[in-house]
């Protein structure tokens, strides 16, 4: 399948992507063609290949549960495109036809799709999301499949829905689906259970932590603002307002506090960043924005917020690795299994499918007729400077970097292995210092091969990441973390890490106290056009390693307490690219308070380095009276970093 073109781009008025919203209907109908690739007949399901390792079905065998994700999750691209052209067809098929016999094979006990109402003990699972996922989809346009249903239909869709909608659910943004089934069941004049849908509302609003940010119990991740958000504001808009208005009135203050933060999150040319679980989901990241035109604030800059949508989705409609088999992989760009969650299917992917939900803010909204712009990139901010964001009540950071047109986080990780019975949340999904959009993630190697992290050689043997941090404090623009090995106690760093206009100072404190052996890697760079090159050179009595890829330079400069630096190659451990390098630094260490005084710097490729860009720092003290660390640089600043 080609990458999406943009047909007749508009210029005018998107003078950075083109993309109108047209072509935003375009890009679902993209998407929606190749998964109807599949569809012969009404009564074919929404399946797909399987890709290899650890997704769902393991043996390989299509199962219903899997089923329903690809019919659920494909809706959520149809809904918004049925809803502007009910006669859609796609490989034949009458769109409109193909779901509405769909959703009444899966209350048919004959159909290999048929879905059982929920045991009377039964508990939460993958059906409860697809149903609420399907209840969204039918208050969009309840004309197309809903109303057309016999009444003995929708009675019998009603009591299976309403049996997972009315049950027990997880203690995240699952308490949605909940809520969506019942509420759209309420709305068509059924008996639900009114007290637990208040419940569940109530519930939801208590995962607000300020400044946009929901908690996931226990994460902060791209679903801690995209999915609580927009599904509060989508609640309040179809169906809130009018029966609910308490709720909704709370769920939109919250919305509205997003405008502060998340959009700089997003690089200067709408990239997301490639943090947390379930990353195959890609632009759903972006599904508030278009929603905020529902506000119609005159404090939001809707340009802006449409440039980093239409440019998040056309960060991946455009990579030639997105697509495989005429479906979205799971992964980044390309399949990558590292970042694979074991709830996943290959239908999993259409989850993306909400960003188009921003279809239904109408065509004379500011979101759609605003004059795309690059917010404070273009004109507030300063190449020569960096911008934090801290939010206190999540203690996430976001940074900007104008010089490279980068964003960067810093959030929450603390979970163990031995307690993370899905192995996401203690796995590089989170547990990377901080995480770029310029930078995707590398998975760690066997032989001490890291990117943005520490790993301490454990008793047996093998190299272990950190990932039970702990955050102290933002204070003075430096952001303080403690973290403790899991399998180790006696191994534990005190960290502190300050952004720079072209990169990171890290002051770390090895308070360790059992010798042994680590590893600091900086970001890893794939390789693009050609091996990547490496640099190594001498600046103001400091070694430093360069490596570029023709697109981005990285260097190393370990400027107190490292014993060596290398530049290593990897193979299968990074999401663009077969191959890979990083640069590593690492230490034999003894119980001696040692401290890590490092340089992570980056440049576009091509540009050059001065001797300030690399070693801008003059002098590295440690006060033996406070046990602070002073911090001189060769402009004269001065920065004192104190861990108590």
């Amino acid at each position: 399948m080609e990458i999406f073109k943009i047909s007749s781009p508009d210029y005018k008025l998107s003078p950075h992507t083109g993309m109108t919203k047209k072509h935003w209907k375009d890009a679902g109908l993209y998407l929606l063609k190749g998964a109807f690739s599949y569809i012969d007949d009404l009564d074919d399901p929404m399946v797909f290949p399987k890709l290899p390792g650890k997704s769902y079905p393991t043996n390989g065998v299509h199962n219903p549960t899997e089923m329903l994700e690809g019919l659920c999750r494909t809706l959520f691209v149809a809904a918004p495109l049925l809803k502007d052209n009910p006669g859609l067809e796609l490989n034949g098929i009458k769109v409109a036809d193909y779901y509405r016999h769909q959703v009444l094979k899966l209350i048919d006990p004959s159909s290999q799709t048929f879905i059982k109402p929920r045991a009377k003990n039964g508990g939460p699972n993958q059906i409860l999301v697809e149903f609420g996922a399907l209840a969204i989809s039918l208050f969009v346009m309840p004309e197309t499949i809903w109303e057309p249903l016999t009444q003995e239909q929708k009675d019998k869709l009603a009591s299976t829905m309403i049996s997972y909608g009315d049950g027990p659910t997880v203690d995240s943004n699952w308490k949605f689906f909940n809520i969506f089934v019942l509420s759209f069941f309420k709305d068509q004049g059924y008996e639900v259970n009114e007290k637990l849908l208040t419940e569940y509302l109530q519930k939801s609003l208590d995962h607000y932590r300020g400044d946009g940010w929901y908690n996931d119990a226990p994460a902060y991740d791209y679903y801690s603002m995209w999915a609580f958000q927009m599904y509060g504001m989508i609640w309040s808009e179809l169906v809130g307002k009018e029966h609910y208005p308490a709720y909704a009135a709370k769920f939109v203050d919250n919305f509205k506090d997003l405008n502060g933060n998340y959009p700089y999150l997003f690089s200067e040319d709408g990239k997301m960043i490639m943090w947390g679980r379930s990353i195959s989901y890609r632009f759903a990241s972006v599904s508030p924005f278009p929603l905020m035109g529902f506000l119609k604030d005159e404090n939001i800059n809707y340009g802006w917020m449409r440039r980093i949508s239409s440019g998040s989705l056309l960060q991946f409609l455009q990579n030639p690795a997105f697509m495989e088999d005429n479906v979205p992989t799971l992964g980044f760009y390309g399949h990558f299994e590292p970042a694979v969650q074991v709830y996943s299917c290959r239908g999993s992917v259409y989850w993306m499918g909400k960003a188009f939900l921003g279809l239904l803010v109408p065509d004379d909204n500011p979101f759609w007729t605003a004059t795309e712009n690059e917010g404070p990139w273009s004109e507030e901010f300063d190449k020569n400077e960096i911008y934090n964001n801290f939010q206190e009540g999540s203690n996430i950071l976001i940074t900007d970097y104008p010089a490279i047109g980068a964003s960067e986080v810093r959030a929450w990780c603390h979970e163990k292995v031995a307690d993370d019975w899905q192995k996401f949340r203690s796995t590089e999904n989170y547990n990377r210092l901080s995480y770029s959009s310029a930078f995707p993630w590398q998975a760690d190697g066997e032989n001490g091969e890291v990117a943005m992290n520490y790993v301490f050689k454990n008793k047996k043997g093998q190299w272990e990441a950190l990932r039970l941090y702990t955050f102290k404090k933002f204070e003075d623009e430096v952001y303080y973390r403690d973290v403790v090995l899991e399998t180790n106690d006696k191994y534990k760093l005190s960290l502190a890490e300050m952004p720079l206009p072209n990169g990171i100072l890290r002051i770390d404190r090895n308070t360790s106290t059992e010798a042994g052996q680590l590893r600091l890697g900086h970001y890893a760079l794939p390789e693009m056009n050609g091996k990547i090159s490496r640099e190594t050179r001498k600046v103001r009595g400091h070694q430093v390693q360069i490596i570029d890829n023709g697109e981005y330079q990285l260097a190393m400069v370990p400027l107190q307490g490292w014993e060596g630096m290398e530049t290593v190659t990897s193979t299968g451990l990074h999401p663009v690219s077969d191959k890979s390098a990083v640069v590593n630094v690492s230490d034999n260490f003894t119980p001696q308070q040692e401290v890590y005084a490092t340089l992570m710097l980056w440049k576009k490729s091509g540009e050059k380095w001065t001797k300030e860009e690399l070693v801008p720092v003059k002098k590295v003290e440690l006060s033996k009276k406070d046990d602070s660390i002073t911090v001189s640089f060769r402009n004269g600043d001065k920065k004192i970093v104190k861990f108590n």
